[in-house]
Parts: C-alpha cells; structure tokens; sequence
C-alpha cells in the first residue's frame, strides 16, 4: 500500500478505510488495544502509519488531559543505582502533576510495547534509562504519527538526537585513576563493566586516558574482565590473587563490582587497603557503611532523575519560551573513605 496524498489533514474514516474494518475498530484499537485482535492492531497501527493520522487535530490537549503521565523505562528495577534516580523523578513529575508508569528490563521486550503505550494515551512521554535500546526503532516513535517525547538519562544513545541527562562518565574515571596516581600507586588495576555497555566503554577509556596523563604502566593482565554485580567482582578478587605481580589499588567500574572484590580478597586472606586499595563508581547507599567504607566517584544522581523528568515534562508541554537544551552533561565527584591508602612502599 502506497502513503496517501491528501490536502486536508486524514481522518478516522481515512484509516478505517485503509485497513478494512469500521471507524469504531480503529478507536478501540488505538485507545484500548488489549481488546483487539493482534491481526486487527497491526493492520491498524499499518494503516495509520500511511496515512500519517495523528489520533486528531487536537491531539496534544487531550492526551495531556487523559493521561498526565511519564513512562520511566529501566534495564534493571533491582539495581540500587536507580532508586534514587527514580525518587528524584517521582518527586519532580509529582511536583509537575504528574504520574510515573514504570517499565522494567525494557530492551528486551517486543517495541510494540511502547507504540501501545503511546496511541493508547496511558503516557504523554519516555523517560528511557537504558542505553541499549535499538536506536533507529527508537527514533521511529519520535516521528509522525506518534511524535513521543523523549529524554535519555544515566546512558546516552551513541550518535542517537536524543535529548540527554548524563554524567561525564570518561572525565571521572579519569580523575579516579589519577587520585590513585597522586596517592602513590603505581600499579593499578580496573575491573571493566559489562561487554559492550556504553558506560564501561566510557570508564574505560576515561581510566587508560588517567594512566596515559602520568605514563603509568597499563598491563593487560590488571585489567580484568568484570560486569556491574558483586559476583562479577569476586571473580575479578580470584584473578588478582592468581596474579604473580599484583596492582597495589583497583578501579572498579561500580560499587557493587567493588564491594564485591574487597568481600572476596578478604576471604582469600588479602585486606583492604593493607594490601591493595579498592575504588568504585556511583556512591550507592552502601558504599559509605560497608567495611572498609567504600573510596568512590559519586554520582549526581538526584540531579539527574530532576532534570531528566524537568526536561521530558517541558517538551511535553512545548510551554512558550521554554527551550529544552539538546544535552545535560553534570559532573562527578571524588569521595575519598577508608578503602583506599597509599601502596604499602610508601607508609612509615
């Protein structure tokens, strides 16, 4: 089926026309889908593709009236990192009249997901927390007929023209490794982040880049392989004591990763900082009880989840004279506890 041309804007009619059933059916199919066929949703959701209908001209005031909600979607709900994150956006949409509709592990479920969220009207805009999310689907939903508003926030999109809340990632690693340089540690060591994840590829290189600035050694067997659990952690814990020249401190690429080398090396006979120093990244809860308390990067992530749920809500609402800046980039900060000291040469 070829689009179709009109000079008056398309109607129901126009769509029920197209996709072979009654004005009704395409209603219920855009308000209500659950209670239509799959054959049904998708000839529609087809039908008002070609045509380009936009549920109708006054569209935008009755979505916000209908629904006044954001959809928050996340990789992980059980992550500590995103409870405060998450906080702050309920308390900022709150504040805007707004209610939060969350969706949990969303890159894995089917994009159909979020057309229905939006043509059924149960949310006026995304709020996307996850940076794996196929970029070209995604940009999909920002175009005619839906036209979704949308914020990415904690993980950007590479090359993706979304509007972002992020924190500069490469910078912070960077000052970690130098903070450990400055302490005295010559060999050190990172526990990188999950395989393909934009936040480890950006801590990575942020780290190498603090190594380079000194001309510090870097050796492939200090960089361990890891991921953003504690389990991952421990297994980066095994790899170190296995290790016939060991680093004297450890960047992890998060708290969790890093409370859980320290608990490992504890129990095969290291302590930490005695024997070496251990830093990680996000400054969760934990971080400042756990034993030693944990050296870290924090993370403004208050910051982030208000602004993030600031920005979606002013697009949203297009209000006059409120420009919605294309990237929010805030900066960490270097928090220094008792899990880090300098390298056993260096103390009297």
């Amino acid at each position: 089926m070829e689009r179709e041309t009109a000079e008056k804007a398309p109607t129901i009619q126009d769509v029920a026309r197209i996709a072979q059933v009654s004005a009704a059916t395409v209603s219920r199919a855009l308000s209500r889908p659950e209670r239509v066929t799959d054959a049904t949703r998708n000839r529609v959701s087809e039908a008002v593709r070609i045509t380009g209908y936009t549920l109708n001209q006054s569209a935008r005031s009755l979505r916000l009236r209908a629904a006044r909600a954001i959809l928050v979607a996340l990789p992980d709900i059980g992550n500590p990192f995103f409870s405060t994150v998450l906080d702050a956006i309920e308390r900022e949409a709150a504040r805007r009249g707004y209610g939060v509709l969350v969706a949990n592990r969303f890159a894995r479920d089917n994009t159909d997901a979020l057309r229905d969220y939006f043509l059924s009207n149960r949310a006026d805009g995304l709020l996307l927390l996850d940076g794996s999310v196929d970029a070209e689907q995604l940009a999909a939903f920002t175009r005619a007929p839906i036209n979704l508003p949308l914020i990415v926030a904690c993980e950007s999109i590479p090359g993706a023209p979304f509007h972002t809340v992020i924190t500069d990632n490469f910078y912070a690693a960077k000052q970690a490794a130098l903070y450990l340089l400055q302490s005295g540690h010559t060999r050190i060591g990172h526990i990188k982040g999950p395989k393909g994840n934009v936040l480890s590829s950006e801590r990575e290189a942020g780290f190498l880049a603090g190594l380079a600035s000194a001309s510090a050694e870097r050796r492939e067997d200090w960089m361990f392989t890891g991921g953003f659990s504690m389990d991952d952690g421990a297994r980066a814990a095994k790899a170190l004591i296995a290790l016939k020249i060991r680093p004297t401190a450890v960047f992890a690429a998060n708290d969790e990763a890093a409370i859980g080398f320290i608990s490992e090396i504890s129990r095969l006979g290291l302590k930490c900082p005695d024997d070496v120093s251990v830093m990680g990244f996000d400054d969760l809860e934990i971080a400042a009880h756990f034993q030693p308390p944990l050296t870290t990067m924090r993370q403004p992530r208050e910051a982030v989840g208000r602004l993030a749920a600031e920005a979606l809500i002013d697009l949203i609402e297009g209000a006059p004279g409120k420009i919605v800046p294309k990237q929010f980039v805030l900066s960490s900060e270097l928090i220094v506890r008792k899990s880090t000291a300098p390298p056993p040469s260096l103390r009297s």
